[in-house]
């Protein structure tokens, strides 16, 4: 049988075929061990083969993943994700606030792997009008860098209609710290009649860290979710120094006119991009992301 794992537990996955059926499967033994360097060498939105004894054999080539550094195991990754087609981060100004440090690795992250990045602002019902006026000044920096974003209130179905129409007939990613809202939105999206003909389970309580484990939903017919633990930090992997700025469009477009090819932006003489951030042209929060991330390169560690 050949099917995609919809939830990944660690020692068990859930695999469902064409004919929508889902079988609980285990991972043979020396499977995991195929020069996989990576806690979860199977990962939601893989595409399986499964013998007749319930073990997944075989994992077909994937189009891209979506990766972050291991907590414990610093050589080795966590996929969080494979098969994205778009990635969707929800980011709240408050309760919690989301960095912009986050925001950037993320989006920093999801471009090495050519998934376009859909930022949707929750909970702006909880906005005064100075955090209001940090949230516009966000929306208009990153539309203007080309990433869309949406402004949301999830448990009033504010901005689903529009987060309905971005994610029609793909593989949509769902991620952002705990806490943002990222379950209420799947509810949302999904409706109760969903919820009753799914053979997935659509529910999730409401609160902090209630995801544990990476799960895909059926929101319509072609139309998938996967969902995410919240999680507090990102690491880029397996970037080199010189790479970085590649994965900031801004920051790569202004580099072109560097006089040095090799420039780090960090003190050359003659660098565009440190011009344009005393210009204003780039963010001064955008370039505090980059540096942060050539550090932690420098520094062999990952936020």
């Amino acid at each position: 049988m050949n099917g995609l794992v919809i939830k990944n537990t660690g020692n068990d996955c859930w695999v469902r075929a064409s004919d929508g059926k889902t079988e609980r499967c285990k991972v043979k033994g020396n499977f995991r061990i195929k020069g996989i360097k990576s806690t979860n060498p199977i990962a939601v939105g893989d595409w399986v083969t499964v013998d007749s004894s319930g073990f997944i054999s075989e994992i077909f080539d994937r189009k891209n993943y979506i990766i972050r550094r291991s907590i414990n195991l610093s050589k080795q990754v966590h996929i969080i994700a494979a098969n994205v087609d778009l990635a969707l981060l929800v980011v709240t100004v408050t309760q919690p606030e989301t960095s912009t440090v986050f925001i950037d690795r993320f989006i920093a992250s999801a471009e090495t792997f050519f998934v376009p990045v859909v930022l949707i602002f929750n909970k702006i019902d909880l906005l005064d009008n100075k955090k209001l006026q940090k949230l516009e000044k966000l929306e208009t920096y990153y539309e203007k860098i080309g990433y869309c974003c949406i402004r949301a209130v999830a448990s009033q179905n504010i901005g689903i209609e529009e987060i309905k129409q971005k994610i029609d007939g793909k593989v949509a990613l769902l991620s952002g710290n705990s806490g943002v809202g990222k379950s209420t939105i799947i509810n949302s999206i999904a409706g109760s009649e969903v919820a009753k003909t799914s053979e997935i389970s659509l529910y999730h309580q409401k609160g902090t860290h209630t995801t544990t484990f990476s799960e895909i939903f059926c929101a319509e017919k072609n139309t998938f979710i996967i969902d995410t633990p919240g999680i507090k930090g990102f690491g880029m992997v397996d970037i080199k120094e010189n790479e970085v700025g590649h994965y900031f469009t801004e920051i790569f477009a202004q580099s072109k006119s560097c006089r040095f090819p090799d420039c780090t932006h960090r003190h050359e003489p003659d660098c565009a991009v440190l011009k344009a951030v005393e210009q204003g042209k780039i963010a001064d929060w955008r370039y505090r992301s980059y540096i942060s991330v050539i550090e932690d390169i420098k520094e062999n560690k990952y936020r």
